[in-house]
């Protein structure tokens, strides 16, 4: 039976979410000022799952806290961040480059470091664990570069949950607060290695994005779950 590896984009789907909700959930409940937005970003979306890929089964996970790198470790394939102002359109072109990713020519410092530069500088807000958490283990990236893994993506479609924006009609000053906004991005992830080896899946994932006035938008954080 051939092992299954996890995408870049999936890898820390399982663990606790305790870490990873509460930024979020107080970010968002700052936002919109309502007892039970918390479910905007919990949800009861569908949880985000694996692709198959046929590679070494991964051995361990990373760490829950890990630390951005230093920015001098370069950012290799990773694109920069756009410079955008609107909310769906940059989480579109996040979701993008969480999905995407090149094991042949990017370390795993170097994808962790060109990640970095999507976040918001706004350390209140920022939930880096979040999103660095989509990212292997150092010995399993190894172990995708030995099989030249790498992936594209195409994103379809990105909208605001049905919460959201309930919620924001209901008190439509709430948003002045941090001006994040809560965003579900639909796609397909197209992945391939060594030998002609391949397989696509779709893809959605849901993302807090800052986009305060008159800046540029960036990546606050992820939601564990998807929220349609």
């Amino acid at each position: 039976m051939k092992n299954r590896l996890p995408s870049l984009s999936s890898y820390g789907a399982g663990w606790s979410a305790n870490r990873r909700i509460a930024v979020v959930a107080v970010v968002v409940a700052a936002l919109l000022a309502l007892a039970g937005v918390v479910a905007v970003v919990t949800g009861s979306g569908e949880d985000h799952q694996a692709p198959a890929t046929t590679a070494p089964a991964p051995t361990s996970s990373p760490s829950a806290t890990e630390a951005a790198p230093e920015p001098s470790s370069g950012s290799g394939s990773v694109p920069k961040p756009p410079q955008i102002s609107e909310p769906v359109a940059y989480a579109k072109a996040a979701a993008q480059m969480l999905w995407s990713y090149d094991t042949r020519d990017t370390s795993r410092d170097q994808q962790l470091a060109g990640m970095h530069t999507w976040m918001t500088t706004e350390t209140t807000y920022a939930d880096w664990t979040s999103v660095s958490g989509q990212v292997p283990d150092p010995v399993l990236w190894s172990r995708m570069a030995d099989q030249d893994q790498h992936a594209t993506a195409h994103v379809t479609e990105g909208h605001y949950p049905s919460a959201f924006k309930q919620a924001l009609a209901d008190d439509p000053s709430a948003i002045t607060e941090a001006y994040i906004y809560v965003i579900t991005v639909n796609g397909k992830q197209q992945i391939a290695w060594k030998k002609g080896g391949g397989g696509a899946e779709e893809r959605a994932l849901t993302l807090a994005v800052q986009c305060r006035p008159n800046q540029d938008c960036a990546l606050a954080a992820l939601a564990p779950n998807v929220t349609q």
